[in-house]
């Protein structure tokens, strides 16, 4: 007879996590910077522009904030991997970055509603 076997919680047999580590602390992440209203009215705002590309100046008029304030808005998404940055010349744009919004959320979620 097989010596029985030794178990950490109550089950026998462990159920692997449905996602792996890195994914799941991603996927955080990305919730994290999509919990504030500010920031998903930034991402709807950009995915509004033309190419789903705009600079500060372009989105502090429509939001009414301060370039500072998108601008901080704007580091946590690129920090999430929601948006990518480019220098244009004295301009950086901002870029959404539709794979891994995708994975968040639904696209269609930042179309106007009517």
């Amino acid at each position: 007879m097989a010596p029985p076997r030794e178990t950490t919680g109550c089950s026998p047999d462990p159920v692997p996590p449905g996602i792996a580590p890195d994914r799941a602390a991603r996927l955080a992440r990305g919730y994290r910077a999509l919990a504030d209203p500010t920031r998903l009215l930034l991402l709807a705002t950009l995915a509004a522009h033309d190419g789903g590309t705009a600079c500060v100046c372009d989105l502090s008029v429509p939001l009414d904030l301060s370039q500072p304030t998108i601008s901080h808005h704007l580091k946590v998404l690129r920090e999430a991997g929601l948006v990518t940055s480019e220098r244009r010349g004295t301009w950086v744009h901002y870029l959404l970055e539709s794979e891994a919004l995708a994975e968040l959320m639904p696209l269609d979620a930042l179309a106007p509603t009517r």
